[in-house]
């Protein structure tokens, strides 16, 4: 379990209307950890948000966190 990792699934629970069904999962690679962020269909709109900002939050977020760790990592939402 990382700090990334457990970061991402604490916000998007608290985004969401069904907490429950927040999945995160996380690939850790050379250079890149990959952050996957799983909702239920109808939380998707509210972890995206209008025009992407709540999504671009997000990535702000776990950015600013991986480089106080020194890491790099990317979020993915999946639909």
């Amino acid at each position: 379990m990382s700090e990334l990792r457990d970061l991402i699934e604490f916000v998007s629970k608290a985004l969401v209307d069904m907490p429950e069904a927040v999945d995160v999962g996380e690939i850790v690679g050379e250079q890149t950890t990959v952050i996957e962020l799983k909702v239920d269909k109808s939380d998707l709109g509210k972890v995206i948000g209008k025009q992407g900002r709540t999504a671009r939050a997000l990535r702000t977020i776990l950015n600013a966190a991986s480089t106080k760790l020194k890491k790099r990592s990317v979020l993915e939402i999946i639909e």
